[in-house]
């Protein structure tokens, strides 16, 4: 999915990695990575039909299923239990987004980090130093530094 267009699917990794990213002055800025077993989307872009800001691409070999946005909604309408599911999973991906949006302003750069290795240690081997530092929002040489500690 690219910045600028309407998000009109929602995705579940089956394997491989993808992430969600902006540019800022010619940087790349990433916002989320999504692994095995997460669903991957743009959920005001998708809810709201508005352009996205950010792109999800592929950051590794991925498969991925796609679920289309119309067709959701048609088995919304056919099943409560179906529309019960994805509006939980569209709260958990929210939440997932304000988790880590909420990181930033309440939590040091330090902390983040440290919470990034609590709760997802295989993150740091799988995603390079750069993208770990662009993401927790810090340098790579400030990423560095809190790693050799």
């Amino acid at each position: 999915m690219n910045s600028g267009e309407i998000c009109n699917s929602l995705f579940f990794v089956s394997s491989g990695i993808c992430k969600a990213f902006y540019n800022q002055d010619g940087k790349e800025i990433n916002i989320a990575f999504y692994f095995e077993y997460d669903f991957a989307t743009n959920t005001k872009s998708l809810t709201n039909g508005t352009k996205s800001e950010y792109k999800i691409v592929a950051y590794e070999n991925l498969t991925v299923i796609k679920f289309d946005k119309v067709q959701l909604l048609t088995a919304y309408k056919q099943s409560r239990e179906i529309e019960t599911f994805g509006r939980k999973l569209l709260e958990i991906i929210v939440s997932k987004h304000e988790e880590h949006s909420n990181s930033f302003k309440l939590f040091t750069p330090k902390q983040r980090y440290d919470n990034l290795v609590l709760t997802n240690p295989d993150f740091l081997q799988r995603v390079s130093l750069t993208q770990t530092a662009s993401y927790l929002g810090m340098s790579r040489e400030t990423l560095s530094r809190f790693r050799k500690k």
